[in-house]
This record gives structure tokens, sequence and C-alpha cells, in this order.
């Protein structure tokens, strides 16, 4: 049983990587909307919930630099780096607090809004860093533009998606094998 449990929870990330990937190219088309809506969260947030911690960061971490590598979208460096720390840190918080919090609805959000709070917070780490590296400026303003006033809408898209994505996939127990 828990070899079925581990093989249907890797393939369930490896579809969550999948569609992290091919996400972005349903809104890239016009990439002020594409960054905005933020496509990539929302399979890496589901993931954390739906297989666990550890591969919502392992996806989280991955896709980013899987896309830039072989797309070169985003750009590698300071972009897609620090987008694989702020979707590790979705991925990881998401799964972690829905373990240990009680399976109530609340919960979800609850889990949701702090991972979605502990990504920004990473990502802006991260870009203070990167930039830091190349002789460059993050200041808060450009830490407000970026993690919170560009991904308003993206950000009301997953307070409003995931919950109901999660609710309705563990009423059928399609969530984490090991609960």
């Amino acid at each position: 049983m828990k070899k079925t449990n581990n093989t249907r929870t890797m393939i369930l990330a490896a579809m969550f990587l999948a569609l992290a990937y091919v996400l972005p190219f349903l809104t890239g088309q016009i990439p002020q909307i594409g960054a905005m809506l933020c496509p990539m969260h929302i399979p890496v947030l589901l993931c954390g919930f739906i297989c666990g911690w550890p591969w919502g960061l392992a996806v989280g971490f991955i896709a980013p630099l899987l896309r830039s590598l072989t797309l070169g979208m985003p750009p590698m460096f300071p972009t897609a780096v620090c987008m694989a720390f702020e979707l590790a840190a979705y991925g990881a918080v998401s799964g972690m607090l829905h373990s240990i919090l009680p399976k109530k609805k609340r919960s979800v959000y609850i889990s949701l809004i702090i991972a979605m709070l502990a990504g920004r917070l990473v990502w802006g780490a991260a870009m203070l860093i990167c930039l830091g590296i190349q002789g460059s400026s993050f200041g808060f303003s450009a830490f407000l533009a970026g993690a919170v006033l560009n991904a308003i809408p993206g950000i009301i898209v997953q307070i409003v998606l995931i919950p109901i994505l999660v609710i309705v996939l563990e009423k059928y127990r399609l969530t984490t094998p090991n609960d």
C-alpha cells in the first residue's frame, strides 16, 4: 500500500510540475497579464496541499528553473532563481501547515494565506541578495510593487480557486495519501 501511495504522490507531483510548466503559455501571450496572474504559483501551492510539503518544495524550486533552462522564460538571473526560492516556500509552507492544522475549511485558507505571505517574503529576501550581488538595490517600494501590487489579480485567483480545489479534492479523498 505504501509503495502505491508513493507512486501516486510522485505522479501527482509530476503532473503539478507539468502544469507549472505549461500554464504560463496560457497567459504568456500578454506578458504583463501573465506576470500579474502568477500562473506557476497555483500548481505549486496545490502540490504542497495535495502531495505534502517535500513535494511542494521540490516542484516549486524546479519549475521556474526548468522553464528558464528550456524556454528562456523567466530569465534565469535574478528572476528564475528568486522565483525558485519563492515557489519552494509556497509549496513547503502550504503542505506543512495543511498537514499540522485541523482538517477544517478555515485551515485551508490559513495555510494558503501564510504560505503566500512566506513565499513573498522569501522572494523579497532572494531579490535583495541577488540584486545586491549585481550591485543593484532592491528597496521596499520595489518589494511592494513586485510582491503585492503587481500580483493582486493572481492573489485573488489563488485565494478563490485553491481552497475550492483543495476542499473538493479532500471531499473525494484525493489528497495526501498519508492523511
